[in-house]
């Protein structure tokens, strides 16, 4: 009894937390429905053990804590691979705007050393 009512209420800790990191924007629109969809499942099979246990048995698992971590680490994994997918988009964004950035500042000292240059010549002329 006591560690459903530990699990119940840490999810509802977390789904308070996720709503308030989505209000605040801290937190992605797409990161955040998914934490609540997976909250929205964890929360009721908190709340009712039984539930899980038959879960388990439509399943062919023995335990319904059995179920529980292997389904929590095949999602992390797949969070794991998102992360890494988007990573990798972020840094090939990063490298194009790198090479964008450089040639932006190699065009601008080119005009400025270009302005500098006529300007000499001038006071040459004005001078000579």
């Amino acid at each position: 009894m006591k560690l459903t009512l530990v699990t119940g209420l840490t999810g509802l800790l977390l789904l308070v937390t996720i709503v308030e990191l989505l209000r605040r924007r801290q937190l992605r629109e797409k990161y955040g429905m998914l934490w609540l969809a997976v909250l929205l499942i964890i929360i009721p099979l908190s709340l009712f053990p039984r539930l899980l246990d038959n879960v388990a048995g439509v399943f062919g698992v023995v335990s319904g804590v059995s179920l529980v971590l292997f389904l929590g680490i095949v999602f992390l994994l797949l969070v794991c691979v998102h992360l890494s997918w988007e990573v990798s988009a972020l840094e090939e964004e990063t490298r194009t705007l790198a090479e964008d950035f450089a040639l932006l500042r190699a065009e601008v000292d080119a005009d400025r050393a270009a302005r500098t240059e006529s300007a000499r010549d001038e006071l040459v002329s004005h001078d000579g």
